[in-house]
């Protein structure tokens, strides 16, 4: 018997594939407005938000339109709509945030015990630079970035740098750009300050236990505002 080749497609785009046929049945969409996430995530047997990523990519090929607060409404030209090449939306964000836990939590623990005074300066600084333009009301995306690069240096792994660079900087890829433009809030960079002081002291401290554990913590509650905020 031959062998199924395994489905290769990221998960996102077998779902957005799943929601087109759905959106062109008959009383799918009332009115215009999808079913909730929930119903959506138990019709088609999957999570929430990976459902969720499915209808931002939906909305970047302009099928659907999502009103915060209201719901998730097929466009009118939806029928007419081309579909755009995959490879351009960009990563799924949650294997996104999965890989950067599992990797950057390998580095802080492996750093911790050997950390050096002038790279722990360094850190604290960029923290402390986040900390001034969260009071002030900006978005600290430059000084987390070098954050998050600075302790992946003191690994003194150039393919561990360069790993951790890319991997974040798929936060501007369409699909994750479009997500936190619905349901990323001021609220969330508070939070993710908080978070960022744990890891700092636990590299102070020099305990690999604990800066792996709050280097994890922090990225994946990251993903999980990004994925709960105002849901409906």
């Amino acid at each position: 018997m031959p062998v199924k080749p395994a489905e290769t497609r990221r998960l996102y785009l077998q779902i957005a594939d799943k929601l087109r046929e759905l959106i062109g049945q008959q009383g799918f969409a009332p009115n215009g407005r999808l079913p909730s996430e929930r119903e959506l995530a138990q019709t088609l047997g999957v999570s929430r938000p990976s459902v969720r990523e499915a209808l931002v990519a939906l909305e970047l090929e302009g099928r659907v339109e999502i009103r915060m607060g209201s719901g998730v409404y097929v466009t009118v030209r939806a029928a007419t709509t081309a579909t755009p090449d995959p490879e351009a939306l960009g990563e799924s964000p949650r294997e996104i945030m999965d890989a950067r836990s599992l990797i950057e939590g390998a580095i802080a623990a492996s750093v911790a015990p050997f950390a050096k005074p002038k790279a722990l300066k360094a850190l604290r600084a960029l923290y402390e630079r986040m900390a001034a333009e969260v009071a002030a009301g900006q978005v600290p995306l430059a000084a987390d970035r070098q954050f998050h690069l600075c302790v992946a240096q003191m690994s003194e792994n150039e393919v561990l740098v360069k790993t951790v660079a890319e991997l974040f900087d798929e936060r501007h890829s369409p699909l994750s750009s479009k997500l936190r433009v619905h349901f990323e809030g001021d609220d969330t960079w508070a939070a993710a300050l908080e978070e960022h002081r744990e890891i700092l002291e636990a590299l102070e401290a020099r305990d690999p236990v604990q800066a792996h554990a709050m280097m994890q913590r922090h990225l994946k509650a990251s993903y999980a505002r990004l994925m709960t905020r105002l849901k409906r």
